[in-house]
């Protein structure tokens, strides 16, 4: 991609519209989105509560926040709501109600201080231009911005903790470690340690990763931390975590082991199979809908003659889809599900949303410097799922942070409502849970941020309800 002030390739976001048939528009232009940037990730949330989804678009220089007017466009509001003015290397971010005062905050993770300016020649051969490793530059703090509510947002970066130059951070995923309903964050840095943010419910946050165990590999390494995920792969109702990295160094696949958390990667099947690939977005998802949560990650090098170097090592590589046997195993099935998806690609962003309204998660993968691929998910087997989207009403709007457990025919299932994880990316809010052959589910029970608990009872499969805090639960037309 061209620098933009070089003006050979007028380079913005695009938002395409689901004409609901399979197909989609481009209507970039006519939403008011057609505005150059060297734009690098995405996250979604209603941040003023009007029941409008906003767009923060993370940059190489200035981030840029969209405002949704309700009527199909968008206007930047990045100056008038307190972000501007604010340069950096921004890859990932997530909003989250870090104080649950029913209104959405801003985590964005900062890379490294880099520039045109300031570029390093790196080369991995001594001939051609590759990228550096992120020791050739110096770290960058990741920023926390407070809502106030009034459309503006203060930086309290400094004051919640946050503030730590020597991160060089690329992932970030919210997860409640202390299971106190308050959101904590997992950082993914990148040959830095990773950051466990514990959310200490007075505004602040203390780093915990390395008695948590995630700061490092079991080796006591820190790796590249690429993009990063959290949910509970288990049904035990803990959250594990997952963790893409460079090759030769494995993701890391962590289930928590009643102090800290285990890296389970080699015995789980993850590790070996994850050997030679260098990982970016990753996501779990019930694919095949049987009540167990697989792994998806998008693969792909950083340098195109890596070849030449390492000849094991690809510059395009496929994608890699870990199929969960409920039994603490995973298997790689990439090349059995078709479409293509297991052709190499310069992998990049990855996520999830039931685009086509059938009732399982369909896949977006981006690559670097050519296209997006949008995977359907047809399924043969015959499963079932059940859907919730949320509506907070003491709570933020979006219900994030809220976590839905189900109990059907003697088993359970938990999922949080979140923004951010994988890589740059923004998968669906709704929550798919896979039921197999069942019919229905007994009981769901939705904790909200702001601390409510509802249960709702005897509820069919095949179905998508809308949950509104306060208010009960209806099912949605369509799926």
């Amino acid at each position: 991609m061209d620098w933009p002030g070089h003006k050979q390739r007028h380079s913005t976001l695009r938002l395409y519209h689901n004409n609901g048939n399979g197909t989609f528009t481009d209507v970039t232009s006519r939403a008011g989105l057609d505005i150059e940037m060297y734009g690098m990730g995405v996250a979604v949330g209603d941040y003023n509560n009007d029941g409008f989804p906003d767009i923060l678009v993370t940059c190489v220089g200035q981030n840029r926040l969209f405002h949704n007017t309700g009527k199909g466009t968008f206007i930047d509001v990045t100056n008038v709501s307190g972000l501007g003015k604010r340069l950096g290397f921004s890859t990932s971010a997530l909003w989250f109600d870090y104080d649950r005062d029913g209104l959405l905050d801003l985590f964005v993770c900062n890379y490294v201080k880099w520039s045109p300016e300031r570029d390093v020649f790196c080369s991995l051969d001594g001939k051609h231009k590759s990228y550096c490793t992120p020791e050739a530059y110096r770290g960058e703090t990741c920023w926390l911005f407070h809502n106030r509510g009034n459309g503006t947002f203060e930086d309290v970066t400094a004051s919640s903790g946050i503030f730590d130059s020597s991160s060089k951070s690329l992932g970030v995923a919210m997860l409640d470690d202390g299971q106190d309903g308050w959101p904590d964050l997992l950082v993914a840095n990148d040959t830095q340690p990773n950051k466990l943010y514990r959310n200490l419910r007075n505004g602040t946050f203390r780093d915990a990763a390395v008695e948590a165990g995630l700061a490092f590999s079991s080796e006591g390494k820190a790796r590249a931390g690429m993009g990063v995920d959290i949910a509970d792969f288990t049904n035990s109702g803990r959250s594990g975590v997952a963790i893409t990295n460079f090759d030769n160094e494995m993701t890391g696949l962590y289930e928590f082991g009643g102090k800290t958390y285990e890296d389970v990667a080699a015995q789980a099947g993850v590790g070996l199979a994850s050997k030679n690939s260098l990982g970016f977005g990753c996501i779990f998802l019930d694919a095949n809908l049987d009540g167990w949560l697989d792994l998806a990650v998008a693969n792909g090098h950083i340098d195109d003659t890596v070849r030449n170097i390492r000849g094991n090592v690809g510059y395009a590589q496929p994608p890699l889809l870990f199929l969960n046997n409920s039994k603490g195993n995973f298997r790689d099935i990439a090349t059995e599900v078709g479409g293509g998806f297991e052709r190499p690609k310069v992998g990049r962003g990855l996520a999830y949303a039931d685009f086509d309204r059938d009732g399982d998660l369909d896949l977006l993968l981006t690559t670097n410097n050519g296209p997006a691929y949008l995977y359907r998910n047809d399924q043969l087997t015959g499963n079932r799922s059940i859907r919730f989207r949320l509506v907070g009403t003491k709570s933020n709007r979006d219900g994030i942070g809220a976590t839905v457990r189900i109990v059907s025919s003697g088993s359970s299932q938990s999922r949080m409502v979140k923004s951010g994880s994988s890589y740059l990316s923004q998968s669906e809010l709704p929550v798919t849970f896979g039921l197999e052959k069942r019919d229905r589910v007994e009981r769901a029970v939705i904790t909200w941020p702001s601390g409510r608990t509802e249960e709702f009872q005897n509820l069919a499969a095949g179905r998508c309800y809308e949950c509104t805090e306060g208010k009960g639960i209806s099912p949605l037309d369509g799926y």
